[in-house]
């Protein structure tokens, strides 16, 4: 546990995913992270992860890696519903944020029930 903790907290871009209806953490959640490409506007996948037990995954950024632009993480929402037995209103979750200080540790929470999602810049 302690090395697993020691390593989030060196992340540049980590985020956690809970489920508000059970008041759990979203294990198993797929989450994709992208930053925009200029000229052309295209994403470019960086990295893949599933949440752990505690609705954690490694960091989607490691030190160094990040860089000054626009980026976008993608939840799976649907297919997470989908394995506890519940339907689920929006089939994926993407939060578009901007990195302006690529040194920042940046942690992007998501708070997720069948029919809602909230999101806002941690610490």
């Amino acid at each position: 546990q302690a090395d697993g903790m020691s390593e989030v907290k060196n992340g540049t871009l980590t985020t956690h995913v809970l489920n508000t209806a059970s008041g759990l953490p979203a294990a198993g959640l797929a989450v994709r992270l992208a930053r925009l490409q200029e000229p052309g506007m295209e994403w470019m996948e960086l990295a893949q992860r599933h949440t752990d037990a505690d609705g954690r995954c490694q960091p989607l950024l490691a030190p160094g890696q990040a860089k000054s632009g626009t980026y976008k993480l993608h939840f799976e929402t649907a297919e997470y519903w989908q394995g506890l037995g519940h339907t689920s209103f929006y089939p994926f979750v993407e939060v578009v944020f901007i990195i302006t200080d690529p040194a920042q540790k940046l942690h992007v929470p998501l708070l997720i029930s069948p029919y809602s999602y909230t999101t806002y810049r941690g610490s």
